[in-house]
């Protein structure tokens, strides 16, 4: 192995798709790696277009719009790993990528920061009413008041999600001089003098500010419903740039026009426009106090170069070394390189005897297993081998033909 070329396929030949218009931090990342072939699409593509598209591609890159469904995997027969560049990864069929042995990484950390200056900054706008205030004077009308204006500090923040993000909102909104509580159905540990609600009724009935950074799921969908918008403060904001599901939009609307509820931000929406220029159309247009903004929480320069840099380091990590820390399909783990040894990486469903048979297998062929790494899931079991290297090109035969094998790669 030499480091120009650590990986036993040509990097010429290794095909990588990045969709979306993904940052060029990834594509210069992946080209001054010796990957030549590397193609970027400024779109999201249909699932019918990329089957088409997907065939020969090793590497796949998107963000959050591309759906990754089971047809586009079982056409995917080359493919080795799919960068989420984006902190979600429920725009892909896990399951189907974890039985087709697929890698799926993402970037759960790199726009952390982003959202939670702009929620800071939102809440300031919105309890300050100054959506109200810009649109008169664009109106021509000069609406120079402090009623219904207020400060943040003093005021109470109330996160539900106290994850990456919720707990950097917890920290900035603290440095304001606002009071911190928080709602998670795990137990997290507060940061600075943060308060953990004991329910998500007192956390409604406490704030002033109510910002959302929880996951779309069963149990989360509409979470701000009819019945929970009667618990909050009269004139409170709610901050919504999570995911587009957990908040009845309809139902926040009557809120506003009631007055229950005294000004709203929203990022994220159930349906959201294929690309730039679609027309876009949701129950809380032309509201009092409210700012939409489309899907833009984590879009700043400095955050899209975190993610590419993240996203492409994990990927290199795999291509290359056979890491999988990050993955949300094939086991972490990682195995320090061997001198004198080939590496083999070996998916294969997680049943009883799999590395038995491996060991086995080659041991009656006289193949000493200099390292070997085996870590599964409930459903995949992943095993690195480095091999002796005048014996694996026999290894790596004898490993294609092991029952349960879903996916074997030469690495070096």
């Amino acid at each position: 192995m030499t480091a120009a070329n650590p990986t036993s396929y040509p990097k010429e030949k290794i095909r990588i798709l990045f969709l979306e218009n993904i940052s060029d931090r990834a594509v210069k990342n992946f080209r001054s790696h010796g990957y030549t072939k590397v193609d970027k699409i400024n779109k999201a593509l249909s699932e019918e277009e990329l089957i088409k598209e997907i065939k020969d591609v090793h590497i796949l890159g998107i963000r959050s719009k591309t759906q990754i469904t089971k047809n586009i995997l079982d056409a995917a027969k080359k493919l080795q790993a799919i960068g989420c560049f984006c902190i979600g990864v429920n725009q892909v069929d896990l399951k189907a990528a974890r039985k087709n042995g697929v890698v799926v990484f993402n970037a759960p950390y790199s726009n952390t920061r982003s959202v939670a200056e702009l929620v800071i900054c939102l809440s300031i706008l919105l309890i300050r009413r100054i959506p109200d205030k810009n649109k008169a004077a664009h109106g021509g009308i000069w609406m120079k008041e402090a009623k219904n204006s207020f400060e943040l500090r003093g005021k109470t923040m109330g996160i539900i999600g106290y994850g990456n993000i919720g707990s950097q909102v917890s920290v900035l909104a603290e440095a304001l001089g606002m009071k911190v509580i928080f709602y998670d159905v795990e137990t997290k540990l507060p940061l600075g003098n943060a308060e953990d609600a004991k329910s998500l009724k007192e956390l409604l009935s406490r704030s002033d500010v109510v910002t959302l950074h929880i996951p779309e799921t069963s149990h989360t969908k509409n979470i701000i419903n009819k019945n929970n918008l009667r618990y909050f403060k009269q004139g409170a904001i709610l901050i919504n740039y999570a995911r587009g599901e957990v908040v009845d939009l309809e139902a926040l609307r009557k809120s506003i026009l009631d007055g229950q509820i005294g000004g709203a931000a929203i990022d994220v929406f159930p349906w959201e426009p294929e690309k730039n220029g679609d027309r876009f159309e949701t129950p809380l247009q032309n509201l009092p106090n409210v700012i939409l903004t489309p899907h833009i929480g984590g879009s700043t320069e400095e955050a899209q170069q975190n993610i590419g840099e993240d996203v492409s380091i994990k990927l290199f990590n795999f291509l290359e070394k056979g890491i999988t820390f990050g993955s949300h399909t094939v086991p972490a783990l990682a195995l320090p390189p061997q001198e004198g040894s080939h590496r083999i990486l070996h998916i294969h469903n997680n049943v009883p005897g799999v590395l038995s048979e491996i060991n086995t297998g080659l041991s009656q062929k006289n193949i000493n297993i200099l390292s070997q790494y085996l870590k599964t899931n409930d459903d995949i079991g992943y095993v690195v081998l480095d091999v002796d290297r005048q014996l694996s090109s026999t290894a790596f035969q004898l490993l294609k033909e092991v029952k349960q094998t879903i996916k074997v790669r030469m690495l070096y």
